[in-house]
């Protein structure tokens, strides 16, 4: 739908912009390396690059009826993304620390599963007679997604750090865990 599209461009220049300024305080990369191509397109901030593609982006939907953008914003957009995946994402300290919370939460989730009784209530959907779901069975590993799922990272790192006894040495880095490290 044009909305959806509207939302998936929307998301795109938000996170990539925004991705690159946390990179930038965060020390991993600096304004300097911004692709040349996007300091030309929006600027060196992420107040003038946001500005810049959402304007193209309203301009091409009211002069050509559909959404998206010039060929200009689109290569400065392309190349923006591609460098946030070499430097940032894709980085080995990136990559480290995505593999360690893949392991934590998939750990979680085979915990939760093989013992719902220890799931909060509203989390566990009863069948119709009112028994918890068998350890292992779909339900549980179902009710073990949906629970795990909303955790926030803190929460996760504590909880696999107290259920699990997990490694403090395998949490991911940046995470504040009161009382570890």
């Amino acid at each position: 739908t044009p909305e959806g599209l509207v939302v998936s461009w929307a998301d795109r220049i938000a996170y990539t912009a925004h991705d690159f300024e946390d990179a930038v305080s965060a020390g991993i990369v600096d304004h300097a390396s911004l692709p040349p191509e996007v300091a030309a397109y929006g600027g060196g901030v992420r107040s003038g690059q946001l500005r810049a593609f959402i304007a193209d982006l309203i301009a091409v939907g009211r002069s050509q009826g559909v959404v998206g953008m010039t060929g200009e914003a689109t290569d400065a957009l392309a190349a923006f993304r591609r460098f946030n995946y070499e430097h940032i994402y894709l980085r080995p300290a990136s990559v480290a620390a995505a593999d360690s919370v893949v392991a934590i939460l998939s750990a979680l989730v085979e915990y939760y599963a093989d013992r719902p009784g220890t799931l909060p209530d509203d989390v566990v959907r009863q069948p119709a007679s009112g028994a918890a779901p068998s350890a292992g069975s779909s339900e549980a590993l179902r009710a073990a997604v949906r629970w795990v799922g909303g955790m926030t990272d803190r929460y996760a790192c504590a909880q696999a750090l107290g259920q699990l006894g997990w490694d403090p040495a395998k949490l991911p880095t940046g995470i504040d865990t009161p009382g570890i490290r």
